[in-house]
C-alpha cells in the first residue's frame, strides 16, 4: 500500500470524501507525497518521521475540520403546502398547520421580552454610544429598567393614561433615549408612535392630530421648534408637552410657554417619575405596542397599528429558525442605523434583547458608520440591499491591478465552494491574505448579515457571503406584517430567493390577470396570513380594506414565484405598474433592479406614461467606478463633466440596454432615452424613503424638465 493512498483509506474509514482528502493534501504543499509501501521494513528514520508527521496532522484535521452548518429541515422542501393547494405554503419547520404565536410561553409581549433579557444579563451591557473619536459606553439592563420605571411614571404624573389607547410621540434619531422611552411606555402599556424627518410638515401635522398626540419625545431643540411652529399656526391643538433628550435654549422654553406648550428635560421627567414611582401595568398580546407610520410614496402617510402580539410572534419565528443553527448569545453586539422608525429595525432590536445582548448605537452621521462598526465590532449587521451594493462597489473598484482582481475573484470561488457543501468561516487562508481588510472595515467580528427592503443580486450577495466569512440570510416582509414574511434558511447558500414562510405565516400567491400572472403557475400577488399580520391603519377603515381581505389575508401588492424547494423569489411590484400608449403593462421596479445590474449605474429611476410608447430614465453614475469606466472607452474628465457628456450618456444608455436584453426585458420594457445626473437620491434630498425606497412622485417632479426634454428629443 502506498502511503498516499493509505491516508486515503485513512479517510474514508473517518467517513469523509475524497474531494476532504484532496483539501487536506492542499494544506500541506511542501509535504512530499511518497510512493513506497508500507510493511517494508527498511524504512529509513526520516520516512518514519513523515509517516508520523502525517498521522499527527491527520488527527489534528479530523479534530478541526470545518463542520457544515446543519439546516433544520430538508432544503429542497422548505415549505409545505396547505391542504394540498400548492400556491398557498406554510414553514417546514411547523409540525402541523397551526402557525407559532410564541416560542417561549411567558414571553408574549415586547416588554416581556425586554424582562427577559434583563434576568439574562442583569447588570450586563444592553445599550451602547459614543462620541467622536472615543470608545463605546455602556448602559446596562438593570439601569435601562430602572430609569423606564421612572420615565413611565413620569409619564403618569403629566396625566398619561396606563393603557393601549395613550400614544406617545418619538422624533428622534435612533438612540440609548429612544430605547428607554419605549421601554417607559410598554411599562405602563402606552403605545409608541415614532416620527421622522422626512415625513414633512404637513404628514407630521396630520400624524399628531390622527393619534391625538399630546406629549413628544424629541433628541434636539430643532426638532421640537418644528412641531411648536405648527402648534403656533394653531395646527396641532392636542399637543401639550415636548420632553427633549439634550438641553434647550431659555428662549425656546420662553417660546413655548407663549402657545401652552410645557418643555422638559428627559432627566426632570424622570425625577417626577422617581418621587412618585408607579406599579407596572404591563400590557397583554392583543394591547397596541406601536403604530408604524408607513412612508410611502405617494399620498398621507398611513399608521400601521402592531400589537404586542405581532412583535412576539415574529421574534418566536427568527429564534426558532435559528434554533440548533445559530446560537443567539449574551455577548452578541447589533449594531443600530436603520430607522427605529420603521419595524425592521425595531425587530431586530428585540430579537437581540430577548437573548440578553446588547445594542450599540452609530453617531447618527451615516458616513462615520463604518468607523462606528471599527469601534463597535459588531456580530449583528442588519442591512438593506443598497449598502451591500455599495460595499461591493467599493471592494471591485478597490481592486485595480489585473493580478489583485485575479486574485480577489480565485479566493471568491474557493469561498463559495465551500459554501456549497454547507461550510461558512472566516479563517481560511482566503481569508488572511485576501479578505482579511474587507471584514476589518465592518469591525472583524460579524457573525450574521441580515439583508431585507428590497430583493438583492444574486451576484452581491454570493460575494459578500464568501467575503464577509459570515451567514447572511435575506428576508422579505413590509410594516404590516411586522416587518417579516419569509426567512432565508440556514445551511441555504442558494441565492434569487427570499427564503421559505415563517413558522407565524401562512403565504399564498394570488392571480393578477393584466400583468398575466397566474396562481396555478405559481405566480401572483403575495398575500400572507396570521399572528403576526397588523391589526389596521389608525383610524382609516378605506385603506384596511384594501390591505386586509375579509378572511384576514394581507395584500402586499408584491409579485412573487414559488420557485420548486418551497422557496419564494420577488419578481415584480403590482402597486407601481402603469399602460404605456399601445396598451403594455409596464412594472418599472423590475426594470430598475435589472439596470442596476449594468457596471456604471448607481441608481435608475425609470419613467413612463400612459399618452407615451416608450420609457425613458433618470440614471445616477456610480462615482466609484464611472471615472475609469469613461476612461476605459477612452473619455476623459471629472465626474461632473462625464455627467454632461453626451458621449457617456450613449454608452452608459448602450450598456444598459445590452444587460436588459441578456435579462429577458422586452422591447418595450427598454429605456429609449437617459437623463445621467450627478447627485444621489438620498434620504435627505427627499427622494428615497427612511427604508431607502424611491420616491416616484417626487422623483418625476424634481425630474419633470428632464423627462418633457427627453420625451420631445425623442419625438423629433
Amino acid at each position: 500500500m502506498h502511503l498516499q493512498e493509505w491516508f486515503r483509506s485513512l479517510h474514508s474509514s473517518a467517513g469523509l470524501k475524497g474531494s476532504e482528502s484532496e483539501d487536506f493534501w492542499s494544506l500541506l504543499p511542501s509535504l512530499p507525497r511518497p510512493s513506497f509501501s508500507l510493511p517494508s521494513l527498511s524504512l529509513s528514520s526520516s520516512s518514519l518521521l513523515g509517516l508520523g508527521a502525517v498521522a499527527s496532522l491527520t488527527a489534528y484535521w479530523l479534530v478541526t475540520r470545518p463542520r457544515p452548518l446543519r439546516p433544520p429541515c430538508d432544503l429542497q422542501a422548505q415549505s409545505v403546502a396547505i391542504k394540498g393547494d400548492p400556491v398557498c405554503r406554510r414553514s417546514a419547520l411547523n409540525e402541523s398547520d397551526c402557525l407559532l404565536d410564541f416560542y417561549y410561553e411567558d414571553i408574549k409581549t415586547a416588554f416581556s421580552m425586554f424582562q427577559r433579557g434583563r434576568k439574562i444579563a442583569g447588570d450586563g451591557p444592553c445599550l451602547g454610544f459614543r462620541k467622536p473619536n472615543q470608545p463605546y459606553e455602556w448602559i446596562s439592563y438593570n439601569e435601562v429598567a430602572e430609569q423606564a420605571h421612572k420615565l413611565g411614571s413620569g409619564l403618569l404624573v403629566k396625566g398619561c393614561q396606563p393603557n393601549p389607547q395613550q400614544f406617545i410621540g418619538i422624533f428622534a434619531q435612533n438612540c440609548p433615549q429612544c430605547i428607554i422611552t419605549e421601554v417607559a411606555c410598554y411599562y405602563f402599556s402606552m403605545a409608541v408612535v415614532p416620527l421622522y424627518d422626512t415625513l414633512g410638515p404637513e404628514a407630521m401635522v396630520h400624524i399628531l392630530n390622527l393619534a391625538e398626540i399630546s406629549l413628544v419625545f424629541c433628541d434636539r431643540e430643532e426638532k421640537a421648534a418644528a412641531l411648536l411652529e405648527n402648534k403656533e399656526k394653531g395646527a396641532t391643538p392636542t399637543l401639550s408637552c415636548l420632553v427633549l433628550f439634550k438641553d434647550f435654549s431659555r428662549a425656546f422654553a420662553e417660546r413655548a410657554r407663549g402657545c401652552d406648550v410645557e418643555v422638559l428635560k428627559l432627566e426632570q421627567l424622570m425625577d417626577l417619575g422617581r418621587q412618585d414611582l408607579k406599579d407596572p401595568v404591563p400590557p397583554q398580546p392583543q394591547d397596541l405596542a406601536v403604530v408604524c407610520f408607513t412612508s410611502g410614496t405617494t399620498g398621507k402617510p398611513k399608521g400601521a397599528m402592531i400589537t404586542h402580539g405581532n412583535m412576539a410572534s415574529n421574534t418566536s419565528s427568527v429564534i426558532k429558525i435559528l434554533e440548533g443553527s445559530f446560537e443567539i448569545r449574551q455577548d452578541d453586539v447589533s449594531i443600530s442605523y436603520l430607522p427605529l422608525a420603521h419595524m425592521f429595525e425595531r425587530m431586530i432590536q428585540f430579537t437581540v434583547f430577548v437573548h440578553g445582548a446588547r445594542v450599540g448605537f452609530y453617531q447618527g452621521d451615516i458616513t462615520l458608520l463604518m468607523d462606528d462598526m471599527r469601534a463597535l465590532k459588531p456580530t449583528f449587521f442588519p442591512v438593506v440591499p443598497r449598502l451591500l451594493n455599495r460595499i461591493y462597489d467599493q471592494i471591485m473598484a478597490s481592486v485595480t491591478s489585473p493580478f489583485k482582481r485575479a486574485l480577489l475573484h480565485f479566493a471568491v470561488r474557493r469561498k463559495q465552494a465551500e459554501l456549497r457543501s454547507g461550510i461558512i468561516r472566516n479563517n481560511t487562508l482566503w481569508d488572511k491574505l485576501v479578505f482579511n481588510k474587507i471584514q476589518a472595515k465592518l469591525g472583524g467580528n460579524l457573525r450574521l448579515v441580515l439583508t431585507a427592503s428590497a430583493p438583492i443580486s444574486p451576484t452581491v450577495l454570493s460575494f459578500l457571503r464568501a467575503t464577509m466569512g459570515c451567514l447572511i440570510f435575506e428576508g422579505y416582509g413590509q410594516t404590516e406584517c411586522t416587518a417579516g414574511c419569509t426567512f432565508s434558511m440556514p445551511g441555504d447558500f442558494s441565492t434569487g430567493h427570499v427564503g421559505a414562510p415563517l413558522p407565524c405565516n401562512i403565504v399564498k400567491v394570488v392571480d393578477i390577470p393584466e400583468m398575466n400572472y397566474l396562481a396555478k403557475n405559481g405566480e401572483g400577488e403575495i398575500c400572507m396570513r396570521g399572528p403576526s399580520v397588523f391589526r389596521g391603519y389608525l383610524k382609516d377603515p378605506e385603506s384596511t380594506a384594501e390591505a386586509l381581505d375579509s378572511d384576514g389575508w394581507l395584500h402586499t401588492g408584491d409579485v412573487g414565484q414559488w420557485l420548486p424547494n418551497g422557496t419564494l423569489r420577488i419578481i415584480d411590484r403590482k402597486k407601481h405598474i402603469f399602460k404605456l400608449a399601445q396598451g403594455e403593462y409596464v412594472a418599472p421596479e423590475k426594470i430598475e433592479n435589472i439596470y442596476m445590474r449594468s457596471v456604471p449605474v448607481l441608481q435608475v429611476f425609470v419613467h413612463g406614461d400612459s399618452l407615451e410608447s416608450y420609457l425613458v430614465g433618470i440614471v445616477v453614475p456610480d462615482p466609484e467606478v464611472f471615472v475609469d469606466w469613461a476612461k476605459e472607452r477612452g473619455i476623459v474628465g471629472s465626474y461632473q463633466e462625464l455627467c454632461e457628456n453626451p458621449d457617456m450618456k450613449r454608452a452608459v444608455l448602450e450598456d444598459m440596454r445590452a444587460v436588459g436584453k441578456e435579462a429577458g426585458l422586452k422591447s418595450f420594457e427598454q429605456v429609449r432615452d437617459i437623463h445621467l445626473h450627478p447627485e444621489m437620491f438620498s434620504v435627505a434630498n427627499g427622494l428615497l424613503t427612511p427604508t431607502f425606497k424611491s420616491r416616484r412622485g417626487d422623483i418625476r417632479r424634481v425630474f419633470h424638465p428632464q423627462i418633457l426634454k427627453m420625451y420631445k428629443k425623442t419625438a423629433n
